[in-house]
C-alpha cells in the first residue's frame, strides 16, 4: 500500500516537538528553554508555543528554577512495559479534552489490513456519537473517516478498496459512483479537512483530518447533529489543530 501525500505542518510539528523531547531528555537535572532553543535551532515564539503543549499534554513539567525535565506521560510512553495500554490511556485523555473542547464525539481511526476500524472515541450525553447502522468498514464512500483514509492512499489501493466494498446509497446525499468518489478524492487538499454533510446518515454532519505517521494511516474525526452543522467548519479547524499531540503520541 502506498501513500499519496507529503507530510502536512501537524506531522512537522510532532518532529519538532520530538526534537525538544530528545533534548530535554538529554539533560537530567533540566534544560532552559535558552539551551533548548539552542539545542534544538528552533525560533522562541515556536519553541514557546512547542513548549506549552507539552507542558499541557504532561510530556515535559517546570523544576522550581524554571527548568524542564521529562514528565509523566513521556516516562510513561517511553517505557517499554504495557506501552499499548499507555498509548491507549494517553489517546483516550486528548480525545477526552478534544471532545469537550470543540464541543462534538471525536474519533480516531486507522487502516488496517486494506480494512476502516475507529480504533478509538470520545462521546458524552450532549456530544452522542454516530449511531454505527451501516458498518464502518463497509461505508468508507460516505463517511468523512473513510473518505480521509482513502484520500491518503493511493490510487491502485483506493481501487482495491472500493472494489471489495459496494457503494451502496445510504442517503439521498451519498455518491455512488466510483468514478465522481475517486475524481473528488484525487482533488481533496491533504490540509483541509473532508466532510460528511448526511452522506451516511440523515441528522449527522462530521469532519475528518488526516493523522498520517509513517506507513501507518489514521484520521482523527468528529460528528455533530445536523442543528449543529452551522459549528462544522470551525470545529474541524479546531480539531485540525490538534493533530500534532495525537501525531506525537503515536510517534514516541
Amino acid at each position: 500500500m502506498a501513500l499519496k501525500h507529503e507530510p502536512t505542518a501537524p506531522y512537522h510539528s510532532a518532529q519538532d516537538a520530538l526534537r525538544v523531547l530528545e533534548t530535554v531528555a538529554g539533560h537530567s537535572t533540566g534544560v532552559t528553554d535558552t539551551e533548548l532553543a539552542r539545542g534544538t535551532g528552533l525560533d522562541p515564539e515556536r519553541l514557546t508555543a512547542l513548549l506549552r503543549m507539552l507542558r499541557r499534554e504532561g510530556y515535559v513539567e517546570q523544576i522550581t528554577d524554571g527548568a524542564y525535565v521529562t514528565g509523566e506521560t513521556l516516562r510513561r510512553l517511553g517505557s517499554a512495559h504495557d506501552r499499548e495500554r499507555a498509548l491507549r490511556d494517553k489517546l483516550q485523555l486528548t480525545l477526552d479534552r478534544l471532545r469537550d473542547s470543540v464541543g462534538a464525539a471525536v474519533y480516531i481511526s486507522r487502516y488496517v489490513d486494506g480494512e476502516v476500524k475507529v480504533t478509538q472515541y470520545a462521546d458524552s450525553p450532549t456530544t452522542p456519537a454516530v449511531n454505527e447502522w451501516v458498518d464502518f468498514r463497509f461505508s468508507a464512500h460516505a463517511t468523512a473517516v473513510g473518505k480521509s483514509l482513502l484520500t491518503q492512499l493511493d490510487h491502485d489501493a483506493r481501487r482495491d478498496h472500493l472494489s471489495r466494498h459496494k457503494m451502496a446509497r445510504l442517503t439521498s446525499r451519498t455518491i455512488t459512483s466510483d468514478k465522481l468518489l475517486l475524481s473528488r478524492l484525487e482533488s481533496q487538499p491533504p490540509t483541509v479537512p473532508v466532510l460528511d454533510l448526511q452522506e451516511y446518515a440523515i441528522g449527522t454532519v462530521c469532519a475528518a483530518v488526516p493523522i498520517t505517521a509513517g506507513a501507518a494511516v489514521g484520521c482523527l474525526a468528529l460528528s455533530l447533529p445536523v442543528e449543529h452543522a452551522h459549528r462544522l467548519r470551525q470545529a474541524a479547524e479546531a480539531l485540525n489543530r490538534e493533530v500534532g499531540p495525537v501525531l506525537l503520541s503515536l510517534a514516541i
